[in-house]
């Protein structure tokens, strides 16, 4: 096993996946608050960089420019920066709680940017005490920190790859902070009906697509996994036999899995993984009825530039 490629199962690090997740909610509600609107909620979404989790440029509330702000997993500190050159820094240290941390990074915003407020309430996870008044959440080890950050970044280089050649709309790889989770979505370009009149499934899914994931692992499913599924789906869906034989349909999510153990020992796990990705891309275009041609870009090699 490749240190590159390290082991990762949620009940080895749950506690600090935990309060990562709870932090990684807190830059995904200010995104949704001050970000311009997109279709599919694609404003909301974080990205994973080098350092950690990251929001994108957003605009200030008070009008002086932008506002970037981070979870740098290398210094473990949650970062607001504004674009003049002013940063301040709030610690993600062992034993300091969530409800502290933001506090203080709202706080933060409000020096650099001006007056902003989030619905604390967390979103897709099972506990409810708002972010700003989380006393349970402190557990934090930068060790297992380190450990997600390099799984998750050959994940997204993986979900990269996948996502490249395609010649249809895709978004970029993103970081859901609901879900904490990385993923890929490829649209067929065809409008599709929510699958039920929540906010989020209402705006999030009302096109046709098929997306492809990995999730650290969570309650419902203690394994690191890549994960794969389309809207809408249509009968016989989940039938197919997906390649490597070590992808599988699961039942209890509703999406095709592949296990991150079986990734790492393979002799390639990019290619492992990658080969996964398109095998689900493929069989969820067959049997969705997209376009051929469309499909067949995901594996497509684009012409070069000029």
């Amino acid at each position: 096993m490749s240190s590159h490629w390290p082991a990762l199962a949620y009940e080895d690090w749950s506690a600090t996946c935990d309060t990562l997740h709870a932090h990684t909610q807190v830059l995904g509600k200010l995104a949704a608050t001050l970000a311009p609107a997109e279709p599919q909620l694609q404003h909301a979404a974080l990205r994973l960089t080098a350092r950690g989790w990251e929001t994108l440029p957003l605009p200030a509330p008070d009008g002086s420019g932008a506002l970037v702000l981070a979870l740098d997993l290398h210094a473990h500190e949650a970062v607001a920066e504004h674009n003049d050159g002013r940063v301040q820094r709030v610690a993600l240290a062992p034993d300091r709680p969530v409800g502290a941390v933001t506090r203080e990074l709202l706080q933060a915003v409000r020096d650099l940017a001006g007056a902003v407020e989030i619905d604390p309430t967390p979103q897709e996870v099972p506990w409810t005490v708002a972010l700003d008044e989380d006393d349970e959440h402190a557990t934090y080890d930068p060790g297992q920190v380190a450990v997600y950050l390099a799984a998750a970044t050959q994940a997204a280089l993986v979900l990269a790859a996948l996502r490249a050649p395609y010649r249809g709309r895709s978004t970029p790889v993103n970081a859901w902070w609901g879900s904490f989770d990385l993923a890929v979505n490829l649209f067929s370009g065809l409008p599709a009906d929510p699958p039920s009149d929540d906010f989020i499934m209402r705006n999030a899914m009302d096109a046709q697509e098929v997306a492809i994931g990995w999730w650290p692992g969570d309650p419902r499913y203690a394994k690191a996994a890549f994960y794969a599924y389309a809207h809408p789906a249509p009968e016989g869906f989940a039938a197919a036999t997906l390649s490597p034989a070590a992808a599988r349909w699961d039942a209890a999510l509703g999406e095709y899995v592949l296990d991150w153990d079986d990734v790492i020992a393979a002799d390639d796990p990019h290619a492992f993984a990658l080969e996964f990705a398109r095998s689900a891309f493929r069989h969820a275009c067959l049997v969705c009825g997209w376009s051929p041609d469309l499909a067949a870009s995901a594996e497509g090699t684009p012409p070069p530039v000029a």
